[in-house]
C-alpha cells in the first residue's frame, strides 16, 4: 500500500546551542576547537579580500568575522553554520558604501537585521523556497561576474583615470586603461591564482589561500617587485571592535529602505541554503525560523562594530563539518582565533599583494558561480525557467539586485500562472458508490512485499518541492515505484528533486521504477539523462507493467542473494 506522507512538526524558536549542549561530551569538544582554528585560518584572507571588495578597509571583513560570526552560532539554528563576509554581499556592499558612506551601510544592515529578526518570529523560513531555484541560480552567477569584473584592475596592476561605481563603467574603463599593465603585479597574480588552483591537490589541509597570501607577500617584499599591497592603499588598524552608532534620520531610513532589503533577503537565501547544504552533510535538520532571528541579530551586531553585513558561508560551513565540528562551539572559536589574530597579526596582513586578493577573489567568484546548474538547467528545464535565469543574470549585472530580483520573481509568477491553467482540468463527479469501482485504485493492487510505491498528484514545481522529501522513508526496501499518472507538468525544480531521490535510492541500492510519466514530464525527464540513467525498461505506461517489473527485480535480486 501507497505510505502516507507525514506531516513536519513545528519548529521550536530556540537556538541549536541550547539543545546540543543537552548532550555535549569532551570529545566533541576537542573536535570542535581543532575544526574552529581551521576555519579561522580559512576565513582570515576571505574576510580580508571581501572586505575589499566591498569598498572597506580589511579590518572591517574581520570585524564582520568576528561579530557576525560570534552571534550566529550562539543563537543560530544550525549545529555546524559559519558566518561571516560573503561574496553574494560584496558588490551591493560596495554600491552603498560608495554613495552612502559606512553611516549609510550601517543603517541599511540595521534595518535588514530588523527585517530578518522580524521574518523570523512570523515563522518565514520556510516561504523561502517560494524563491525559484532559476532566479537564485541566475543572480548568483551574476554576483560572481561582477566581482570578477572588479578585481581585474588589481590582478593586473592596471591605473584607472576613474573611480568607476557599475559594472558596465568598470568594463569601459578596464578597456581603455589596458595599456597600463602593470607586468610585475600581473606575474605576482598568476603565481598567487596557480598556487589557489593547484595546491589543494597536493595538500588540502593547509588552506591554499593562506599559502598564496604568504608567498605573494614574500615575492614582493623580497624581490623588490613594485605591486600595490594592502598598507600602500589602506591604512590597517589592529584596534578591537568598538561600538559605533550612525546618524539616523527618516528620511535617510526612507531612502535606504531598499538597500536594506536586498541585504535582508540576501541574507535569508544564502544562510538558509547554506544550512541545507550543511544538514545534508551530517543528517541533520536546522531551524529555519531561528537562524533569521540570528542572522538578523548578526547583522546589527556587526553594523553597530563597524562590520559590513553577514550571512551563512557555504564553504567555511563544509569546511567546518570536514575537520570535525558538529556543534556551535566550533563556529564560537572560529570566532575568538579571528579576534585573536586581529590583535596579534593584523599589522602583517599589510604586506599583502593586491594582485593574490583579486586571485582569491578570482576563486570565490568561480567556486560560487554554479555554472554547473546553469549548464544543467539549460539542457533539462523548459525555455521559459532559461529565460528567467538568464534575465536574471544580466539584470544583476547591469543594474543590480533589487532589479534583478524584483523582475525574475515577477516574470516566475506570470509562467506559473500560465502552467496552472494549462494544466487545469474539469471532471464529471462521482457517485458516492463508484467511488471504488476504479480499476486503478492502488487499494486494489497486489504490491510485491520489498517494493514500495508512491503516487504524486499535481505538478511538481519550484513551491512543491519540499513535499518529495518522504518518498524514501523506508530504505529497507528492494523496488522503489513512482506513480505518475496525475503529474501534468514538471519544472527544473521538480527534475532536481527526482534526481535526488534517485541518488539517494542508488546509496542505498533500491532500484527505482516509474509509473505512467506524462507527455510533458517524459520530455523534461527525458533531457535530464533519467531514462539513460535508470533503463528503459523501468518507465512502464500503467501501474500494473510496474508492479511486474517490480516483482521481476525483487526475484533477479532475490536469486543474487541466494547465489
Amino acid at each position: 500500500m501507497a505510505e502516507k506522507a507525514l506531516k513536519p512538526t513545528e519548529e521550536k524558536l530556540k537556538p541549536k546551542l541550547f539543545s546540543v549542549m543537552k548532550t555535549y561530551t569532551k570529545e566533541q569538544f576537542i573536535k570542535d576547537i581543532i575544526a574552529g582554528i581551521i576555519v579561522a585560518i580559512i576565513a582570515l584572507p576571505l574576510s580580508i579580500a571581501l572586505a575589499l571588495a566591498s569598498g572597506v578597509g580589511p579590518e572591517q571583513g574581520l570585524y564582520t568575522a568576528i561579530i557576525a560570526g560570534f552571534i550566529v552560532s550562539f543563537l543560530g539554528g544550525s549545529r555546524v553554520q559559519i558566518a561571516g563576509p560573503t561574496a553574494a554581499f560584496a558588490t551591493t556592499v560596495a554600491g552603498i558604501v560608495a554613495a552612502e558612506g559606512m553611516d549609510g551601510l550601517a543603517i541599511s544592515a540595521i534595518m535588514a537585521g530588523i527585517i530578518l529578526i522580524i521574518m523570523g518570529l512570523c515563522r518565514f523560513g520556510t516561504l523561502i523556497k517560494y524563491i525559484p531555484g532559476t532566479i537564485t541560480t541566475g543572480f548568483t552567477f551574476g554576483i560572481a561576474v561582477t566581482i570578477l569584473l572588479g578585481q581585474i584592475k588589481d590582478f593586473m596592476g592596471l591605473t584607472f583615470k576613474n573611480k568607476p561605481i557599475e559594472t558596465i563603467d568598470k568594463v569601459k574603463e578596464i578597456i581603455s586603461c589596458i595599456g597600463t599593465i602593470n607586468w610585475q603585479a600581473l606575474l605576482v597574480g598568476v603565481i598567487s591564482l596557480a598556487i589557489l588552483i593547484f595546491w589543494p591537490k597536493k595538500l588540502e589541509k593547509i588552506p591554499a589561500s593562506l599559502i598564496a597570501v604568504i608567498v605573494g607577500s614574500l615575492l614582493v617584499e623580497f624581490s623588490g617587485l613594485e605591486v600595490n599591497t594592502i598598507d600602500s592603499l589602506y591604512d590597517i588598524s589592529n584596534s578591537l571592535p568598538r561600538p559605533t552608532v550612525p546618524d539616523v534620520t527618516f528620511a535617510r531610513v526612507r531612502a535606504l529602505l531598499p538597500n536594506a532589503f536586498t541585504i535582508a533577503v540576501l541574507a535569508a537565501v544564502e544562510s538558509l541554503l547554506s544550512c541545507v547544504v550543511a544538514d545534508g552533510m551530517i543528517g541533520s535538520k536546522h531551524r529555519s525560523n531561528m537562524e533569521l532571528v540570528a542572522q538578523g541579530a548578526a547583522n546589527i551586531g556587526s553594523a553597530f562594530f563597524g562590520g559590513i553585513p553577514a550571512t551563512g558561508a557555504i564553504a567555511r560551513t563544509a569546511a567546518n563539518v570536514k575537520n570535525g565540528g558538529r556543534t556551535p562551539v566550533a563556529g564560537m572559536v572560529h570566532s575568538v582565533v579571528v579576534l585573536a589574530t586581529l590583535v596579534a597579526l593584523m599589522k602583517y596582513a599589510g604586506y599583502i599583494p593586491m594582485p593574490t586578493i583579486a586571485a582569491i577573489l578570482f576563486v570565490v567568484a568561480y567556486n560560487m558561480s554554479g555554472w554547473r546548474n546553469i549548464r544543467n538547467t539549460v539542457k533539462t528545464a523548459p525555455k521559459s525557467d532559461i529565460a528567467v535565469l538568464f534575465v536574471t543574470l544580466v539584470l544583476t549585472v547591469i543594474f543590480d539586485l533589487v532589479v534583478a530580483i524584483g523582475v525574475g520573481m515577477v516574470m516566475a509568477a506570470l509562467l506559473f500562472m500560465k502552467r496552472m491553467a494549462d494544466v487545469t482540468e474539469a471532471h464529471a463527479w462521482v457517485d458516492v458508490d463508484d467511488e471504488d469501482t476504479d480499476p486503478d485504485n492502488i487499494l486494489l493492487k497486489k504490491i510485491p512485499r520489498n517494493t514500495r510505491v508512491f503516487e504524486i498528484n499535481g505538478p511538481m514545481f519550484f513551491a512543491a518541492s519540499d513535499k518529495y522529501k518522504y518518498v524514501l522513508s523506508d530504505q529497507n526496501i528492494d523496488v522503489l515505484c513512482i506513480r505518475m499518472r496525475n503529474v501534468p507538468a514538471i519544472d527544473a525544480t521538480g527534475v532536481e528533486a527526482l534526481m535526488r531521490i534517485v541518488k539517494r535510492c542508488d546509496r542505498h541500492n533500491v532500484k527505482v521504477v516509474f509509473s505512467h510519466v506524462n507527455e510533458q514530464p517524459m520530455k523534461a525527464m527525458t533531457k535530464a539523462g533519467f531514462v539513460d540513467k535508470i533503463g528503459r525498461e523501468n518507465f512502464c505506461d500503467h501501474i500494473d507493467t510496474a508492479l511486474l517489473r517490480a516483482e521481476a527485480i525483487e526475484n533477479e535480486i532475490a536469486a543474487k542473494r541466494a547465489s
